[in-house]
């Protein structure tokens, strides 16, 4: 080896070195309505859903989860003890979005876990947790300069995720009027989702998964719910009714590539719902 060709090759290993290693493939479950029912021996997770964990926890490449609001019935102490302690028999961590029975604009909850909406990255995936239950179900004021602020990094990631509980795309007379959420506790007449922040989404030019938790509760005949609009995926899954209760498990491959599944929970069954060849249809089971 002559010295000219030692030295290009500790050349190639410099930069080989201080390249940007490829992504790695990585899972994330959500799971809606996570309080399941009202009348149970123990106030905290929906138990069906709390024995799913030891499946959560061997499933391959899990990084988090997300629970996407109605995580406790009765929001006090005793409650959030009880979730904190179910949560620990997770390896990885939990993310929370607040639903109306959460009461995230209240104490205790704002004192025990902090500010509603947040933002975080996973393997150049930006990751946004969003409160709708501040205003109304609208996005506006403080949260909405939060949400404009961080979409404005987008062009720096391959997919988006957003996570919130309310069904905010839905509407009485809309084409989804008859998807409905658990509740329409504190929704205001005129929500902002479609006419504000879906043009934002749809601005990014990115796979934007929209998670929303507020089905399948005793007595909705609403499960489970998907559709797509342009670059944008809307997804509602929950727990409650003990027949169809479900949650999703998403993961993101080597080629940031998104898949997103539905773990029916009494059935063990497993649905993939994106991506789908041809259409993909509203789902109401």
């Amino acid at each position: 080896m002559t010295k000219n060709t030692f030295v290009f090759l500790i050349f190639v290993l410099i930069l080989s070195g201080c390249a940007d290693p490829p992504p790695l493939p990585y899972s994330f479950f959500v799971a809606g309505h996570t309080y399941g029912v009202k009348e149970k021996r123990i106030p905290g997770l929906h138990m069906p859903f709390v024995a799913e964990f030891d499946y959560l926890n061997q499933y391959a490449g899990m990084r988090f989860g997300v629970l996407t609001g109605d995580i406790v019935y009765y929001s006090n102490d005793t409650s959030w003890n009880h979730v904190d302690q179910q949560l620990q028999q997770l390896k990885v961590p939990t993310h929370f979005t607040t639903g109306n029975h959460d009461e995230g604009h209240k104490s205790p909850y704002k004192d025990r876990y902090g500010i509603t909406y947040s933002a975080f990255e996973q393997e150049n995936d930006l990751c946004i947790i969003l409160n709708p239950g501040l205003g109304g179900w609208n996005i506006w004021g403080e949260q909405m300069a939060f949400l404009k602020e961080t979409l404005a990094t987008a062009p720096g990631y391959d997919n988006i995720f957003l996570f919130f509980h309310h069904l905010v795309w839905w509407a009485p007379d809309n084409e989804y009027q008859q998807y409905r959420p658990n509740s329409l506790d504190g929704r205001a007449p005129d929500v902002n989702f479609l006419s504000e922040v879906m043009p934002m989404l749809i601005a990014t030019d990115k796979p934007v998964y929209c998670f929303a938790g507020d089905v399948a509760a005793a007595g909705n005949r609403t499960a489970f719910f998907a559709d797509r609009k342009e670059n944008i995926h809307l997804v509602a899954s929950g727990m409650g009714n003990q027949m169809t209760d479900n949650y999703l498990l998403i993961t993101v491959d080597e080629q940031k590539k998104v898949q997103v599944k539905v773990r029916w929970i009494q059935q063990k069954r497993e649905e993939v719902v994106f991506p789908k060849e041809g259409e993909h249809p509203k789902i109401s089971s």
